[in-house]
């Protein structure tokens, strides 16, 4: 095992996140994984970092502490407020978030205090969001269980910790002999399916399957697709989702039209939405029903301006390595790479051609959303059907059966 999790920290650090030497690197972490982070922070000096911050995350400490202080009050405490993010962007360090989830731990907390403590998070970080956004500071998140999270996931796993780690292991490539060639391998794969869709010029997006999905959305003129790999000003290639199998792109955040059904549940704030659907109208989410989680939806859709609009559209095959896994994660970064999926809240510069060089003024225009959160949920089935409306008004299918057949 501890062979596998230093070839992991390696993958994280060097193909993920290319760190040079003599860098600085920042890592934000689950208190309970703070094993992995010693393996993580040997390879990192070996490679030549000259410092590490580490940005420590108890959810527990975070729970009581909004179970039981004001918002002011919770406002002067040390674990929400994110100001640290901003100065070690400004110092250039790269930065690696380590997710773990804690599935309902929040369900006991007000939806509408746990979005505001969020939003007041995003509120303190607002420089590291814009160099992040500006492809200038180099980031990635990945995956690291918990004992917790694995019970949850793994609930008849006679030893659920260490069979999560194996599952994360095979889907990240790490059981591969060469494991940054598989890594290599899978975006080249998805680079030719963004360039595909991109000779397209897309129009629309129209989806239909049997859960009642039947939802349909614009394009800008000039978006481009995208994969998990980006180019940062220093040159360098960065995966920012360690997995990814998504090629994604921003819509017109006018132009949502219909009803989406949710195909997995949604960890957001540690409390589980599940069995939810959201009806759209010119851009706009107008109605939303969930059976478990319905209050937090309502809070997420409000959370803050243009958080009721959509940033993101993302396609995944339903035959992929996660959703093939079988196994819910309750963690987004997983299970949005098991599924199509959209997202509520922050368009992407990138996506868009020039974006960015555009004002805040000229990406407006364009219709790209800008917001403060960004929410992805997952809508992808078996039975996805997607059609594509092309500038010239020619339909042709890009799913079929919850697959490319382009």
């Amino acid at each position: 095992m501890k062979e596998k999790l230093e070839k992991y920290a390696e993958v994280l650090l060097k193909g993920c996140l290319n760190i040079r030497k003599d860098s600085i690197l920042f890592i934000s972490f689950n208190i309970e994984r703070i094993d992995f982070v010693r393996i993580l922070s040997s390879i990192a000096y070996k490679i030549g970092v000259k410092e590490i911050y580490y940005d420590i995350v108890d959810p527990y400490l975070k729970h009581d502490a909004i179970k039981n202080l004001s918002l002011s009050e919770l406002k002067n405490t040390n674990l929400f407020n994110k100001c640290i993010w901003n100065e070690y962007a400004k110092k250039g360090a790269y930065f690696l978030m380590l997710a773990s989830e804690n599935p309902g731990l929040m369900s006991d907390i007000s939806s509408k205090k746990l979005s505001d403590i969020t939003m007041y998070g995003y509120e303190t970080r607002r420089e590291f969001d814009e160099l992040r956004d500006n492809n200038i500071t180099p980031w990635c998140i990945a995956l690291v269980p918990t004992e917790s999270w694995a019970k949850q996931v793994l609930n008849n796993s006679l030893d659920p910790i260490n069979e999560m780690w194996d599952i994360i292991f095979d889907i990240c490539g790490i059981n591969e002999n060469d494991s940054l060639k598989a890594i290599n391998d899978n975006i080249n794969l998805l680079n030719k399916r963004a360039n595909k869709l991109n000779e397209l010029k897309l129009r629309t997006l129209i989806y239909k399957n049997n859960l009642g999905t039947n939802f349909s959305i614009d394009l800008p003129k000039n978006h481009i697709w995208n994969s998990g790999k980006e180019t940062i000003s220093n040159g360098d290639d960065i995966l920012v989702n360690f997995p990814t199998f998504e090629i994604f792109t921003s819509p017109d955040c006018m132009s949502a039209n219909g009803i989406v059904y949710s195909s997995k549940p949604l960890s957001y704030n540690n409390v589980v939405i599940d069995e939810f659907n959201i009806t759209f109208k010119d851009g706009k989410a107008i109605e939303c029903k969930a059976k478990q989680g319905e209050e937090t939806l309502i809070n997420l859709i409000n959370s803050c301006p243009n958080s009721d609009r959509l940033g993101e559209v993302a396609l995944v095959p339903f035959d992929s390595p996660i959703s093939n896994s079988n196994i819910v994660f309750y963690e987004t970064l997983f299970d949005e790479n098991a599924s199509c999926h959209i997202a509520l809240g922050a368009s992407f510069k990138d996506c868009i051609l020039n974006g960015k060089n555009m004002t805040k003024k000229e990406l407006e225009e364009n219709n790209l959303n800008e917001c403060d959160n960004h929410v992805d949920f997952m809508i992808g089935t078996k039975d996805l059907e997607i059609i594509g409306i092309k500038e010239d008004g020619k339909e042709i299918q890009i799913f079929k059966d919850g697959n490319f057949v382009i």
